[in-house]
C-alpha cells in the first residue's frame, strides 16, 4: 500500500488519533493543561497552537499515511512556542534549534521505518528552512511513564535516529540532531525511504485561515 506525508493544517489536525487531538501536554503550560482538562478545552487549544505556529512561524508537523489511512504525525515548533519544554530538568533547549515535540506511530504500523521516515521529513524541511538543529527532550524509561509522560520521545529511539545525548539526566536527557550533519544523513536515507515508501510525496499546504 502507498505511504506518503503532507503537512500539519487546521484542515488535517482531525486525522490525528483521537487522543492525540486531545492532548495539550506540549502546547500549554502544565498548570493551564490540568485547567485545560477541567474544562474541556483541549481541542480549542490546540487548534489555537497550531494556528499561531502555522501563521508565526510556519510549518510546524507532518502526518504520514498509509494509503488513506493515518498512521503516524510529528509536531515541532521554536522553543520559545513550546511552553511544557521550561518543566523539563535539561531545558532549555539551545536557542539555535527546533524542538521536536508530538510524535506518535499506530502500535499495529511500528517498526517498519515510519518513525525515521518521519524524523527524515522533519530534517528535511528545517534544512531547507536554515535551520541548525533539532532537539527533543526525551524519556529514558518510557515503560515506566505515567499518564501525564506518554507524550515524550522515548530517548532510544531519538538515538537510533541520530540524535546525541547533549544534557544528560537520567530520565529526562536533552537531545540534539545537527542539521549539518542531517544533510548527509537525509541523502543517506532517501533510497531506503524510497523503497519503504515507494515514491514519497511531503506536501507542505499554506495556512488555513485563522477560526473565529
Amino acid at each position: 500500500m502507498s505511504r506518503h506525508l503532507v503537512g500539519v493544517t487546521l484542515d488535517n489536525l482531525e486525522q490525528l488519533p483521537r487522543k492525540c487531538r486531545r492532548c495539550v501536554y506540549w502546547e500549554v503550560a502544565p498548570h493551564l493543561k490540568e485547567q485545560a482538562e477541567e474544562f474541556g478545552e483541549t481541542e480549542v487549544e490546540k487548534e489555537a497552537w497550531v494556528s499561531s505556529v502555522l501563521l508565526e512561524w510556519g510549518s510546524c508537523g507532518r502526518i504520514i499515511y498509509s494509503g488513506d489511512i493515518p498512521v503516524g504525525f510529528v509536531l515541532y515548533a521554536p522553543p520559545n512556542a513550546v511552553p511544557r519544554a521550561n518543566a523539563f530538568p535539561t531545558s532549555p533547549a539551545s536557542p539555535d534549534a527546533v524542538l521536536l515535540t508530538a510524535f506518535h506511530v499506530l502500535p499495529e504500523f511500528r517498526g517498519s521505518g515510519l518513525g525515521r521516515a518521519l524524523v527524515q521529513a522533519v530534517v528535511a524541511d528545517l534544512t531547507g528552512r536554515g535551520v541548525r538543529a533539532v532537539e527533543s527532550f526525551g524519556d529514558a524509561a518510557p515503560d515506566s511513564a505515567d499518564d501525564d509522560h506518554v507524550c515524550v520521545v522515548p530517548a532510544a529511539f531519538l538515538r537510533s535516529v541520530g540524535f546525541k545525548t547533549v544534557r544528560p539526566h537520567p530520565r529526562w536527557p536533552r537531545l540534539r540532531l545537527e542539521l549539518r550533519a542531517g544533510i548527509s544523513w537525509k541523502a543517506d536515507v532517501e533510497a531506503a525511504l524510497e523503497k519503504l515508501l515507494g515514491q514519497v510525496s511531503v506536501t507542505t499546504a499554506e495556512p488555513s485561515a485563522v477560526r473565529a
